[in-house]
């Protein structure tokens, strides 16, 4: 026993020093294992405290910790995502539907209008009826986030909505009827567009930036695939034979390719027959897109089943973390705060919808600033989506005019281009996103729209710098509107009412500006088209560089009053639960 205690005897630090016997054994422990862990991961932060730790029992100076290379995925995101799984992908296929919806009219208005017999004038106000309730679907949208059920059935009677307007649009044969058809297919649009970027924000918080990028792209991605569905069944001459409709059906390419809403006096002086026998197969690309966008309200039913949530089975719902995975994510002291959460209605403050926004009990005891960050990130996609918009809409127009005059089939693929660029740049930004702030990227965005724009201008008598401009336009504004809102909830701490006020901003931007834009060509020429969209996207930089200012001012939450707030309870601070 001596001789034992004799060979150890040199290991014991300085009896002064020396700490209780079970904690220095502890510290031994915990000091090999940290020299080995340092040794196998060469630098990790175990072997780096080990080494702190000797460094300081010798008398040195520690060095700093080396900073965490920090990886593309996180794997607290990750393990959030995998939790999520099934509302996430339900609600990016939600917004597949809003995409394959929001495409279709422009490529199939001539067949329609030989289906209700219309004149194009007629015809170019189904496009109004669509743009205004989706609008006002946009604004009442949030009235269904009050419970997760209430989202998830209004979610789910969208979908089956969308998918009931394309086999019912086929037997719409006046223009009347359509045009109340698609003002259903737009209250559909604009309650999916506001729930789904709502319940995203909800779940993920200040990680949604990526889910949202991969929402937007899902957008794309339809609006991409509906004119492909549809072209195959267009008619290449014209859809209603009467006498004297050759050089109507000539021409027809170069008239479906520049209607626009409420801007048909352009193409007044093409003679189209609105009576005779109708001749178009545009029912069957109807048909298909309706059965291609079924599986989305059996995914969001699926939803509301696996959360108890259908009126036939009124069971007691259950959170889509189990018992573990929410006392591993909780703090203990949070519990009884998320409980109580639980037994309440989830009506937090903040992700309204607009008309509730609007009341004065939300105004009390906010700063100028509160009120400023919303304008100002409301105006900033006001004009990138409003630059979206008038762009696709009159980039054909403005290309087969002077000084350009692109063949019609040439400059019908400038379009096609710039919604492929917008798609793509989505899915590059999904990654971006991770690794790059909100805020850094709008200012990326509004940056390289101001000088597409101007090198456009400088350039406006290049075709090849118009399709170039254009493909980079398309990959500007792609994540602009993911980008904005994330950053404008990230300021007011998810707790105001940004999702609602920029998807209104951005739906009334994408109707007035193109209008507006429509009416200035038409009286100035089409480099005034340009000309717009260069002033537009100045008006888009200085109204971001106001929500940085005001970004600067306004009040950072206190943690204090954080935790003593009535409303903790109501909006858990950020534990991946699935909010109801």
């Amino acid at each position: 026993m001596g001789m034992r205690m004799g060979r150890e005897a040199p290991l014991r630090p300085a009896p002064e020093a020396e700490p209780a016997p079970g904690a220095a054994g502890s510290g031994a422990a915990t000091s090999r294992k940290g020299r080995r862990s340092g040794e196998r991961g060469g630098g990790s932060g175990a072997g780096a405290g080990a080494r702190s730790s000797e460094l300081q029992q010798r008398g040195r100076p520690a060095p700093p910790p080396a900073p965490q290379r920090r990886m593309w995925w996180d794997e607290r995101v990750s393990a959030r995502f995998r939790r999520n799984l099934q509302p996430t992908l339900t609600y990016w296929s939600v917004f597949f539907s809003f995409g394959l919806c929001i495409a279709f009219l422009g490529p199939t208005l001539l067949d329609l209008r030989c289906q209700t017999q219309s004149s194009l004038s007629q015809i170019t106000w189904v496009f109004f009826s669509q743009q205004f309730c989706l609008l006002l679907g946009s604004c009442l949208g949030g009235v269904f986030k009050r419970t997760l059920a209430q989202s998830l059935l209004a979610l789910f009677a969208s979908s089956l909505a969308i998918s009931l307007v394309f086999a019912i649009i086929p037997l719409c044969h006046n223009v009347v009827v359509l045009a109340v058809v698609m003002a259903v297919a737009g209250l559909a649009m604009g309650c999916i567009d506001t729930i789904s970027n709502m319940q995203l924000v909800k779940i993920y918080q200040k990680d949604s930036a990526i889910f949202l990028q991969a929402l937007h792209f899902f957008v794309g991605f339809g609006a991409l695939l509906s004119p492909l569905i549809a072209d195959p069944f267009l008619s290449d001459t014209n859809c209603i034979l009467a006498n004297g409709t050759a050089n109507a059906s000539s021409n027809l390419p170069h008239i479906r390719k520049s209607l626009l809403p409420h801007h048909p006096g352009n193409l007044s002086h093409y003679a189209l027959p609105m009576k005779g026998m109708v001749v178009t197969r545009v029912s069957y690309a109807f048909w298909i897109m309706a059965l291609i966008n079924l599986p989305v309200p059996i995914a969001v039913f699926f939803l509301l089943y696996k959360e108890r949530m259908v009126p036939c089975f009124n069971g007691s719902s259950h959170p889509l973390l189990s018992a573990d995975e929410l006392a591993l994510e909780t703090r203990p002291g949070d519990k009884d705060e998320l409980s109580t959460a639980a037994q309440r209605p989830h009506t937090a403050a903040g992700h309204e919808d607009l008309f509730s926004c609007c009341q004065s009990k939300n105004f009390r005891g906010v700063s100028f600033t509160y009120f400023a960050v919303h304008i100002t990130g409301a105006l900033v996609l006001f004009m990138t989506d409003g630059i979206v918009g008038e762009y696709s809409g009159f980039v054909y127009s403005y290309a087969v005019e002077e000084p350009l005059a692109v063949v019609h089939k040439v400059a019908g693929y400038l379009p096609s281009l710039f919604w492929g660029f917008i798609t793509l740049g989505r899915l590059i930004s999904i990654p971006v996103s991770y690794r790059m702030k909100p805020a850094t990227m709008v200012f990326i965005n509004v940056v390289g729209v101001l000088i597409t724009f101007l090198l456009l201008l400088i350039f406006s008598s290049s075709v090849v710098f118009l399709f170039v401009g254009t493909a980079s336009l398309g990959l500007f504004l792609s994540s602009a509107f993911p980008s904005m809102l994330a950053y404008t909830e990230d300021i007011l701490q998810y707790q105001g009412c940004a999702t609602t006020v920029l998807v209104t901003g951005a739906g009334i931007g994408e109707m007035v500006l193109q209008l507006l834009v429509g009416s200035i060509i038409h009286d100035r020429g089409s480099y005034s088209f340009l000309v717009c969209g260069m002033i537009f996207g100045c008006l888009a930089f200085t109204f971001y560089a106001l929500l940085v200012f005001f970004h600067r001012m306004y009040p950072k939450p206190c943690p204090e009053l954080d935790e003593a707030s009535p409303e903790k309870a109501a909006v858990p601070e950020d534990t991946g639960q699935y909010q109801r």
